[in-house]
């Protein structure tokens, strides 16, 4: 019997998102684990392992073979889903890229994109720019989870398409205008429904940017504010630390970390 693959904490997290019996899209699929990973489990019946480079793309087919998957994982070279022919895939796995590319991804292919029952998404950069982008792209995001692994924090998210424009947007907010963009902001920044569940991970993240802002708004002190540009960011920075401790006091309450660790 073949050993079982062990994926880290943060891949384990975007696999546990796939929808079980869905056939799986992994782009970027750097050495195929995920795909595998998911077969052995019973999760997937089927998946294509896609990258747009030849060299982890072997990678991918050495361990797909190693394991005696061959002929359930399809390895195949394909920048972006360029390669991808519409119904082959009912889950999209895209994790691990800068948000930017992902953003290209799926505008370059949107008919491709939409055909998918889910999209599973993680972005290690451009975030809140990643999230708004879905949001104006006509996806709900149906779930989210935030990892901390080795130091760093991994938000990921499954998207579906809305045909309705539903957003995630929480209706217990308040509704002013102000109010109302200022929240806009925060959940395309740390995540709708990390923020409406209260996720233990996302407190910690927002504890560790509030000492960021602290750390370098004494930096900025110590060098002096003098200066348009000076000035300029340390106000930026002091916003930035204004709209986190927001955030934890309204939508976690005083005296959560006390106990959520």
């Amino acid at each position: 019997m073949r050993e079982k693959i062990v994926l880290s904490e943060r891949l384990g997290a975007v696999a546990a998102m796939v929808t079980e019996g869905n056939r799986v899209c992994d782009i970027g699929c750097d050495h195929g684990f995920v795909p595998i990973y998911l077969l052995q489990q019973g999760i997937s019946p089927g998946a294509l392992a896609m990258d747009v480079r030849e060299g982890p793309l072997e990678q991918a087919r050495i361990h797909i073979k190693a394991y005696g998957l061959e002929t359930l994982i399809e390895a195949r070279i394909s920048d972006g889903l360029a390669a991808f022919r519409k119904g082959e895939a009912d889950t999209l796995i895209c994790a691990g890229m800068g948000g930017r590319l992902m953003m290209r991804i799926l505008s370059e292919e949107k008919e491709k994109a939409a055909s998918f029952r889910e999209l599973i998404l993680q972005p290690q950069s451009e975030i809140q720019q990643f999230r708004s982008f879905l949001r104006g792209q006509g996806y709900l995001l149906t779930d989210e989870n935030m990892i901390e692994e080795d130091g760093k924090f991994y938000p990921m998210m499954k998207a579906v398409k809305s045909e309705h424009g539903f957003s995630n947007f929480d209706k217990t907010l308040p509704q002013g205008e102000s109010s109302k963009t200022f929240w806009q902001q925060m959940e395309d920044r740390y995540g709708p429904l990390l923020l409406q569940r209260k996720h233990p991970v996302l407190y910690r993240y927002l504890e560790r940017e509030a000492r960021i802002c602290d750390e370098v708004l004494w930096q900025l002190q110590v060098q002096g504010t003098e200066g348009p540009k000076k000035s300029r960011r340390y106000e930026e920075i002091s916003r930035q630390k204004r709209s986190c401790l927001r955030v934890m006091r309204e939508r976690y309450g005083d005296g959560y970390g006390e106990d959520s660790h």
